[in-house]
């Protein structure tokens, strides 16, 4: 009998938003954007192949194996598409205090769609992926999962209520 393998901690979150791909696609490279749904405190994106992508943010919520919340999200942009969504590679999680957590890939996808309810939206689907076996990346897996629906909830009230 085969042994069962078991699957590495990743982040894939799919929400509908009542707003055209560009504009949500735009609001993960846009500073004012950002600091209304991350909340960054500052941020260099650079929407082009090989453009950096640097978030700083902070938080006084602590965990009891990662420390404090915040810090840095950055990688390297390697594919940008203005109305399908974009791939960051070598991600790491700079938190503000201990050691980094990374390498990691970060994907957006989007595409048209329709919302139960029938209305136009876009489809946006995050992706997040790479793992290394140990407490601090599978509790950062944990969390991370809850802090993304949480701030794409974030980024469809923003971009539903300037619609």
């Amino acid at each position: 009998m085969a042994a069962r393998a078991e699957t590495q901690p990743a982040v894939d979150i799919s929400i509908d938003i009542r707003a055209m791909p560009r504009v949500v696609i735009d609001a993960f490279f846009d500073g004012a954007a950002l600091s209304r749904w991350w909340p960054a405190t500052r941020s260099v994106t650079t929407p082009r192949p090989l453009g950096p992508y640097a978030i700083e943010w902070m938080t006084e919520t602590r965990d009891e194996v990662l420390g404090r919340f915040g810090g840095v999200l950055r990688g390297t942009v390697m594919h940008f598409e203005p109305m399908r969504g974009f791939f960051v590679a070598d991600v790491f999680w700079l938190p503000p205090n201990g050691t980094p957590i990374g390498p990691m890939a970060l994907e957006l996808t989007c595409r048209l769609g329709v919302t139960p309810e029938g209305l136009p939206c876009t489809k946006v689907r995050v992706t997040q992926g790479g793992f290394e076996e140990s407490e601090r990346w599978r509790r950062y897996y944990e969390l991370v999962q809850a802090e993304w629906q949480k701030q794409l909830g974030a980024l469809k009230q923003l971009l539903e209520r300037s619609s």
